[in-house]
This record gives structure tokens, sequence and C-alpha cells, in this order.
């Protein structure tokens, strides 16, 4: 997790450090699946990874359950100690199917409904983890506002599935050339509306957390970095088809380290 996603590795270690482990692994759970597309040649053995994954955690009860993976070993034990729930996780698994496809996203509503499945969900858990009272609306905003991030990054290594048809048909931008990574004026607004759009729920996360406890600060926190990525994308030489400079490592780390005192 350290070398994959030194944020959210950075983020873990905010937590007290009885209760670290239970963040770790819930996140490297959530990296691990992520990671499900680039490791398989075709959609069906995704699934089946997917199914593996929903398996093993649904027999977590079982006497003598196979324990077969670092990560899962370590999920396993969140999950005993912090109740997630079978059908979240079932829920989690099933809304990553659609990374493995093509298939367009039909609307801007399904894409927040992904986002809030796939981004959102592993920071509730890890506000149950830390014990935190939680603000559902900032950690939905927040994990909104994380999942359309990581979208926009996917762009100029693919993921232009997720781009929303009906955003695409509102600013007249054509589907062929986002999947041909073919930037034109009418793509790069249907963009930017998707930026604009981040930027909203981060802003309704930081609102919706005014106040929380030292706990719910710590959940929040993989999400803290997100305006510095946003900021370089509303510049007029941000091209979204092709590989963006990265905020600096001591700026994404100061910014953690305010968040989690101040907030978001």
């Amino acid at each position: 997790m350290r070398e994959k996603d030194r944020d959210a590795w950075l983020a873990t270690l905010f937590a007290p450090a009885d209760r670290r482990r239970r963040l770790q692994a819930i996140h490297a759970f959530a990296l691990e699946i992520a990671e499900i597309p680039g490791k398989v040649t075709q959609p069906l053995l995704g699934e089946m990874r997917l199914r593996w994954w929903g398996d093993a955690l649904a027999a977590r009860e079982e006497e003598g359950a196979s324990r077969a993976h670092p990560v899962l070993d370590a999920l396993i034990d969140t999950c005993h100690v912090c109740r997630l729930a079978t059908h979240e996780i079932e829920g989690f698994l099933e809304a990553h199917i659609a990374d493995l496809y093509d298939d367009q996203m039909t609307s801007e509503a399904a894409l927040l409904d992904y986002c809030e499945r796939t981004a959102a969900q592993p920071l509730r858990w890890g506000a149950r983890a830390l014990g935190a009272a939680g603000d559902a609306e900032a950690l939905t905003e927040a994990g909104t506002a994380l999942g359309l991030l990581r979208i926009l990054r996917r762009l100029p290594t693919g993921g232009a599935q997720f781009l929303p048809s009906d955003l695409l048909a509102h600013h007249h931008a054509r589907r062929e050339d986002a999947a041909a990574g073919v930037e034109t004026p009418q793509l790069r607004a249907a963009i930017a509306a998707l930026v604009e759009r981040a930027s909203q729920s981060f802003e309704r996360a930081r609102s919706a957390a005014r106040g929380a406890d030292e706990a719910t600060r710590v959940a929040l926190l993989p999400a803290a970095t997100v305006p510095l990525y946003l900021q370089a994308m509303r510049s007029r030489d941000f091209h979204p088809f092709a590989r963006p400079r990265e905020p600096s490592a001591w700026r994404r780390q100061w910014r953690l380290w305010r968040a989690a005192r101040a907030g978001l």
C-alpha cells in the first residue's frame, strides 16, 4: 500500500496506533479491487476475482475458512471488530464490475452512484474502524469528490467510458472522441463540468465536517489532497488526455497534516 498509494498510506498514519491496522486493511482492500482490471486479460477473469473476494469474505465466519491472502487476513479481522456488513461489501464489489467493461456510463446520476459505492464506502468503513461519530454527508460527499478525481486522473490511460452519456450530450461532445482521447472544445467543456462537480462535492464535505471529532477528520483524510489535483485541472494548460503534473509530495503531505488537525 505504501508504494502503490502513498497519500492513502500517509493518511492512515494519523490514526491511533491501536486502530491503524484496521484502517490500512480497508484501504489496502480497496486498492486490491481497483487494480483488478490491470491484472486480467478478459472481463470474465476480473469478475471471477471479484467473486473470489466476495466468497472469501462471506465465508469468514466458517471454522477453518482459508486465509490465502495477507490483505484478506487483515480485512477479515477488521470485519469482525468493526462489524462490516456483508451486503455493503457485496455492493462495493458489484459496483467495481463496471471497471471491467467498456460500457458507457448512462448518466451523471449513475456515475455519482458508482463513486458513492466505490469511493465513499471505504471512507465510511474507515470511520467505523476508528470509532468515529462520522458525518454521513461529509463522508459521502468526500467519497464522491475522490471518486470523480480518480476517474479524471484515469483519462490519459483509459476510462473514457465513465464520462456520462447525458453529460457528453449536454456539451455536444462525441463519445468516439473521448474513447480515442481526441481533445475537442466540447469534450473539454464536459470534463471541466466534472472537475467542477468534484469541487462542489469536496466543498460540501468540508462544510459538513466542520466541528467533526478527530476520528472523523482522520477517516476523511484520503480525500484531503483532492483540491490540489483539481487546481491543476483548472489551469489553461491542462490537457485531460495527457498525464498531468502531480502536486509535489511535500504539498500533499502538508495538506494531509493540516486536514488532520483543522479538518478538510
